[in-house]
């Protein structure tokens, strides 16, 4: 009997025939290079939103000693500061700071949540004015009033910039911002108005308290939001955290 041996099933020589193909050098991809990548641009944008964010906070610092010094009149919160440290014998830094901590307290009924650039907004300008003001105070005294008001001009100039700056980096918003923005939540309000209403409470009882009012306050009221909405769209990196209503000037 003649033994006819058949051939494998296709399926089969399909199988046997697998082996292995090298890859072709020149198209191959490593998986960790290919991590590497994306890793690498995050890290540098956070690097690069960290250094803006920290740049931003000192030169607000300066600006608010600029226009404090002049004595022409404080921003609206640094009018309340001002009241406070002359009644209670602490420095001007002392008091922005712990009324820096007290309005973030605020934000717990408010339901807010602070980002990095919150809590570095806090501890900066609260370390950093006392500093700045204690370099003015080296300027000859009393200033001519074409000096004064030069330094109330740059301050507010500054100011705009800083803002942009620590709002362009997306880390959170000031404290007092995010209070506006969660009162603005919780009432239904419009930003002008809850803005405006807690900046004449604050102006008023800082005045009464023996705070500065007067040319400074009133530019500042005056240039800061048109200044801010014309430079933040400049100085705004992509990304990161952002709120309604958080381009919004103040410490």
């Amino acid at each position: 009997m003649r033994v006819v041996t058949l051939p494998p099933p296709p399926a089969a020589q399909a199988e046997s025939s697998l082996e292995p193909v090298p890859a072709d050098p020149s198209t191959r991809v490593s998986p960790p290079a290919a991590a590497v990548a994306p890793a690498l641009r995050t890290g540098r944008a956070v690097v690069r939103r960290g250094a803006q964010l920290l740049v931003g906070l000192v030169l607000f610092s300066l600006s608010i000693a600029m226009v404090v010094h002049a004595g022409l009149g404080s921003m609206p919160w640094d009018v309340l500061s001002q009241g406070i440290a002359r009644r209670t014998g602490y420095s001007f830094g002392t008091v922005t700071l712990v009324l820096s901590a007290l309005v973030l307290a605020c934000w717990i009924p408010l339901r807010q949540r602070p980002g990095a650039g919150t809590v570095a907004n806090v501890l900066v300008i609260g370390l950093l004015v006392d500093p700045a003001l204690a370099v003015l105070d080296r300027l000859p005294d009393p200033l001519p009033l074409a000096v004064r008001i030069a330094l109330v001009v740059a301050g507010i100039a500054l100011n705009a910039v800083a803002t942009g700056l620590y709002i362009g980096a997306r880390m959170g918003p000031g404290p007092r911002d995010g209070l506006m923005t969660g009162l603005v939540a919780r009432t239904g309000r419009s930003v002008r108005l809850v803005r405006t209403s807690i900046e004449v409470v604050v102006v008023a009882v800082g005045w009464a308290l023996g705070g500065t009012v007067g040319l400074g306050t009133v530019a500042f009221a005056v240039a800061i939001g048109p200044l801010v909405h014309l430079l933040l769209p400049r100085l705004s990196v992509p990304g990161g955290e952002t709120r309604a209503g958080s381009a919004t000037p103040g410490p």
